[in-house]
Formats: structure tokens, C-alpha cells, sequence
């Protein structure tokens, strides 16, 4: 099967009178048709600053230094500013954190949807866009009504519908979710959730869900990659990168996790993470990492093949290949 989204050795900066902050570095991965890719890491290791790098909306100082984001087989990054536009929404869409920061306050429902309608130029009578509007609401689980409500009239979980039924409305390629239930509650978070999954299988999207919630990417994505210092420090199925993490990281990450088993609470990642105008030599991990020896504090290690499908970039993948040969 052919990719839908191929991005290759994605690096963006972000430029200050200090020097660069390598926000993402080289940055490599693929997504199939409807395949959900889960891109996990603490805060500020370069998750978001990779959605807007696929949407083309990065703004100074922050600039796409090199690489390339094929979406079925166009190069977005060599796109005019113009082209680009009208790839956005109708191939590659976005369902933005803060449903309330994304949605015009002081506009309905109705009008949000339309302006997609018209900004790529599908002209609809009243009447077909009034059904047009209900049928994506509905596809989200809101009754029709909620076309004429102003933004702050929902609840938080519908305001996110909203934000879904605005990014399937003209049947996207791939859709990305960033963050997309931060500060709702545990139940609405599963409502959004099970809404998102279910519309992106009517469809037959490819999903980009970004979050630090390991649980959250275990029930939804089938693929995961793991991000540190705006580096893809590991890659491979969710069954498998949950049950055998093959990078220190992503195992520290796993044993933050809340356990019915254990009361024991002192597990997560030890320090915080670099300085990213000045960060470490060699492996940007190895202050942290508990395994790490003298070539960590020296190379760079590249991703490489774990197992099948399985990458991860650590040195103790070469130390356990030399003690098995």
C-alpha cells in the first residue's frame, strides 16, 4: 500500500537573536491511507511545531528550514502560498487544541462551516448547504440546531465536535489532531475520541493524533512515534512499542504510567528536558538516561531497525547486537 503523507527529514527552526531553537530536527515518517499515528513526547519536544509544519502555517520566527511533506505524492513545502490554501481543509485539516481559541466567538456555527465552502469555491444553495451543515453535525452527534449557536454556547466537548465537523466537511486525506481533548474531562474526552475515530473511518482519513497521554494513544492509535527534543527518538505499532520500548525514553515514559497493581508513584523521567538553543552532544537524551554510557555523551544515533516495523535511535541497540553476534 502507498503512502498517503511521506515526510522526510522535516527540520524546523525557530530564530532568535540567541541562535536557532532546533524546534524539529530531521524528522522522518509515513502514514498510510486511514492509519492513526499517534506522535507522543512532553511538552515542548516539537509535536505541534510538526502539525503546523504539514499545514504550512509556521510564522516568524519560526521557519521550515529543509525537508520535504509529500501528501500523495505533492510536495506541500514546494507549494505556492496560494496552492497551499486550497490543500488546507480539503486534502490536510486540523483539529486544533483549544476548540474555543480556534472558533470565531462572535460568529454562528453556520457561517464557520460555510466560509470553508466558499473559500475553496463549492457553491451551494441555502438549501443544500443547510443540509450539507446537518448532515456533518450529525456525523459528529450534534442535532441541527447547533448551526445557529454562537461558539460560547457550547459545552466544551461540543465545541471539539464542531471543530471535527469543520475539518471532515470536505473529506480531507489525512487530519490532524492536536491535542484536541485538552482540558475537558475524562468522559467528554472519550465522547471526542469515539466521535473522532468514528468519522475517521466513514470517511477513510489517515489520522495524526499529537498528545502526551500514553493511555489515550493506546486505545486510539495503531502506530506510534515518540518525540524528544524535537528529534523521533522511536516508531513502531502501538502493541509493540508498548510492550517492548526499545529506547530509554520511551520506557521512563511507560513507567510514568498510574498502575492498579502498584502504589508506587516514583516512577517518570528524572531533570527536564534541554535547552534546545544549546542542547547536549551526541544523544540529547543521554543527561537524562539512565543507561547511558561514554559514545551516548559523542554520537548522534540514528534510527534504526528495533524489529519489524520497530525503529528507535539508541546506541544500546548496537551493544545488543554485538552481545548476541
Amino acid at each position: 500500500m502507498q503512502p498517503i503523507l511521506e515526510v522526510r527529514d522535516l527540520s524546523t527552526y525557530y530564530h532568535t537573536p540567541r541562535g536557532p531553537v532546533k524546534a524539529v530536527d530531521e524528522v522522518s515518517f509515513t502514514l498510510h491511507p486511514g492509519q492513526r499515528f499517534g506522535l507522543i513526547g512532553e511538552s515542548g519536544s516539537g509535536k505541534s511545531t510538526i502539525a503546523l509544519s504539514l499545514l504550512r502555517l509556521i510564522r516568524p520566527p519560526g521557519q521550515i528550514e529543509s525537508g520535504s511533506v509529500r501528501l500523495d505524492g505533492v510536495d506541500l513545502l514546494s507549494l505556492s502560498d496560494e496552492e497551499m490554501r486550497q490543500k488546507r481543509l480539503a486534502d490536510i485539516a486540523l483539529v486544533s487544541q483549544g476548540a474555543m481559541n480556534s472558533l470565531n466567538p462572535v460568529t454562528r456555527v453556520r457561517s464557520l462551516m460555510e466560509d470553508g465552502f466558499r473559500n475553496h469555491e463549492i457553491e451551494l444553495s441555502s438549501e443544500e448547504s443547510e443540509q450539507r451543515i446537518a448532515a456533518l453535525l450529525g456525523r459528529v452527534g450534534l442535532p441541527p440546531t447547533v448551526a445557529n449557536l454562537y461558539p460560547h454556547q457550547l459545552s466544551g466537548g461540543m465545541k471539539q465536535r464542531v471543530c471535527i465537523a469543520i475539518a471532515i466537511s470536505l473529506g480531507p486525506k489525512v487530519i490532524i489532531a492536536d491535542e484536541p481533548t485538552s482540558a475537558l474531562d475524562v468522559v467528554v474526552q472519550r465522547r471526542v475520541m469515539q466521535t473522532l475515530r468514528r468519522v475517521q473511518e466513514d470517511i477513510g482519513s489517515a489520522v495524526i493524533l499529537i498528545g502526551h497521554d500514553m493511555g489515550l494513544m493506546a486505545q486510539f492509535a495503531d502506530h506510534v512515534g515518540v518525540m524528544y527534543a524535537g528529534k523521533l527518538v522511536e516508531e513502531g505499532p502501538v502493541r509493540q512499542i508498548f510492550a517492548q520500548p526499545q529506547h530509554p525514553y520511551t520506557q521512563l515514559l511507560m513507567d510514568s504510567l498510574p498502575s492498579l497493581d502498584s502504589r508506587d508513584m516514583s516512577g517518570g523521567v528524572a531533570g527536564q528536558p534541554p535547552n534546545l538553543l544549546a542542547p547536549p552532544p551526541g544523544c540529547v537524551f543521554h543527561p537524562r538516561c539512565p543507561y547511558a554510557f561514554d559514545r551516548c555523551r559523542v554520537d548522534v544515533p540514528k534510527l534504526q531497525m528495533a524489529a519489524p516495523h520497530h525503529r528507535a535511535a539508541c546506541h544500546l541497540l548496537d551493544e545488543k547486537e554485538k552481545i548476541a553476534a
